[in-house]
């Protein structure tokens, strides 16, 4: 007896949304605390049903997704939350010994989590991105490999900031890494704007200056869930490669993991290949 059409359709929703549903209830019961069961049952909520939307050929549905989470991490978790979001706060509650919103949000989504959905948070949850991606060029012009380093500053930056917060034993710390938030983000979105039409590419700051890809890279490299591409049907036509915000050429073999470590699940080149030979 055949899969039913219907559930083979729907089955990437329901099975991400029984991943997080997995990982609320284990952290309301392990964690003894009820935020986080509402808050991972969201974001499941929210990332099942835009995968639903998509399968049902609503081309809207991810940009949808990024601003029901991305600004639910930024406005709920991060302004009201006053949780610092960004990697200094991921720094912050390490050093402290504390497994809160930030380390856990960091541990599922940009550490471990990748290990499933490669780079999807930074094509479905990234509040930076989801105002980049408003922006007018969807494709990019042209590579910049000798930017790539600059992420590994940023990063070390981030880190050598909070270090010194500790070393010298600063005092209001959490002050300062509230204040360090909205900095920090404000930073973010000046020079992810400003890369964009420097390089005519909306994902250039993703590319190149993002920090939080030092964790994501490595693991998505090993993602089960990632575009896959039949050889036989492929005509190598290149559209895949042209539309692709991040510059990938998702059909060449030799760079399947690469191109996974990559890939924000953005799926354009699955709604629009010409012979359907990508598959998610």
């Amino acid at each position: 007896m055949g899969v039913s059409p219907v559930l083979k359709k729907y089955a990437m929703p329901l099975g991400i949304w029984l991943l997080f549903a997995a990982i609320a209830v284990g952290l309301w019961l392990g964690l003894k605390n009820i935020f986080y069961l509402f808050n991972f049952l969201y974001i499941g909520t929210g990332l099942a049903a835009g995968l639903a939307l998509f399968a049902q050929g609503k081309k809207w549905a991810r940009n949808a997704v990024q601003w029901v989470v991305g600004l639910y991490l930024l406005v709920f978790l991060g302004a009201f939350g006053r949780e610092n979001m960004q990697i200094e706060g991921f720094w912050y509650y390490l050093f402290l010994g504390v497994f809160e919103a930030a380390t856990i949000h960091y541990a599922v989504a940009k550490i471990f989590g990748p290990l499933i959905f490669g780079r999807g948070f930074c094509g479905y949850a990234c509040w930076t991105a989801m105002v980049l991606d408003l922006l007018p060029f969807k494709t990019q012009a042209g590579p910049r490999r000798r930017w790539r380093d600059v992420r590994y500053i940023a990063f070390a930056a981030s880190l050598l900031f909070v270090s010194a917060l500790f070393l010298f034993g600063v005092h209001g710390k959490a002050e300062i890494m509230w204040y360090a938030f909205g900095g920090g983000n404000a930073l973010y979105y000046a020079v992810g704007v400003a890369l964009a039409f420097v390089c005519r590419d909306n994902r250039a700051f993703c590319k190149y200056v993002c920090p939080v890809t030092v964790f994501l890279r490595p693991a998505s490299r090993f993602a089960l869930l990632r575009v896959r591409v039949d050889e036989a049907a492929c005509i190598s036509c290149g559209k895949c490669r042209r539309l692709c915000p991040m510059g990938l050429d998702i059909n060449d073999a030799k760079k399947r993991r690469e191109n996974a470590a990559d890939c924000i699940l953005c799926l354009r080149c699955v709604e629009e290949c010409p012979q359907k030979a990508l598959k998610f």
